[in-house]
């Protein structure tokens, strides 16, 4: 009952300021829960998406590009769906895609994450700015009320009242103040620590050339010849292999399904692709 006791009465104090503040102390009040619920439902965003390091994510990528390739990696990221994630997965896709389209993608993926980390924050900064002048607004009419009134009742006690009336809507205006400004930088924080975070993921992924290996049946010279003179490429050199014969470096401009094409139409020798992986 002694801790009952206090909680019930400063409870019952802050309705009786609300209520004595008016229509302008329950518009700071409005703004301040909007406020409130915008703040949370970033935290709780922005914590979700940032479970998952980019090193354990490119981690997952290499081993499984030591595996199966580029295809393999996408498979296996495919489940983490954050920003960085799907920036990476955007990179995975040089050799089937070409450079500068895939550049556009994660432009474009990076603009649109970066949009959703930071939706709300712009009405958040506003209403933190907002609430203490329209609770000084709120005291200043309140004074000036204060003192039209004297003149029906010139008291002191009279004078008191009004004035701690007219303050109550700059209190409330503070208090929204003092409660959301913490919570507006902590979201910064973390959006910045996602931005690192998309950032260290893109220079992991910035691939300086891809290697593929390919089986062909018959023409193996021509096959060679032709990629050797075929613009983009690296390297090309014959393996031995359960399962491919000729390796070939090339850059990522470049797409693998262009070589194939390189080979039917030079050689008039379909290849198969039985490897692929990307370099940095």
């Amino acid at each position: 009952m002694d801790i009952i006791g206090p909680i019930i009465g400063g409870f019952e104090m802050i309705m009786e300021m609300l209520q004595s503040g008016g229509v302008i102390t329950y518009l700071i009040l409005l703004l301040g829960v909007y406020g409130l619920i915008i703040s949370i439902r970033k935290i709780l965003y922005l914590r979700k998406i940032s479970k998952i390091d980019a090193t354990e994510i490119m981690g997952t990528v290499t081993a499984s590009m030591e595996k199966g390739g580029a295809i393999e990696a996408l498979k296996n990221i495919s489940h983490y769906r954050n920003p960085v994630s799907k920036i990476i997965s955007e990179a995975l896709k040089i050799g089937y895609k070409n450079k500068v389209e895939v550049e556009e993608s994660m432009e474009q993926i990076f603009i649109v994450e970066m949009g959703k980390m930071t939706n709300g924050l712009n009405t958040l900064k506003t209403i933190i700015e907002l609430a203490p002048f329209i609770g000084l607004i709120g005291t200043v009419l309140g004074i000036w009320m204060t003192f039209k009134n004297l003149g029906i009742d010139p008291s002191a006690a009279a004078m008191a009242e009004g004035i701690y009336i007219a303050l109550i809507t700059t209190i409330v205006g503070l208090t929204v103040v003092i409660i959301l400004l913490p919570l507006h930088t902590y979201i910064e924080s973390l959006v910045e620590m996602e931005m690192d975070k998309i950032e260290l993921a893109t220079k992991m992924t910035n691939w300086s050339y891809g290697v593929i290996k390919i089986r062909v049946y018959e023409k193996m010279p021509c096959v060679i010849e032709a990629l050797q003179e075929a613009e983009g490429i690296v390297n090309v050199r014959e393996i031995t292999d359960p399962y491919s014969n000729i390796q070939i470096s090339f850059k990522p401009s470049m797409l693998e399904k262009s070589i194939s094409n390189i080979i039917l139409e030079k050689c008039d020798v379909k290849s198969e692709i039985t490897e692929s992986k990307l370099r940095q």
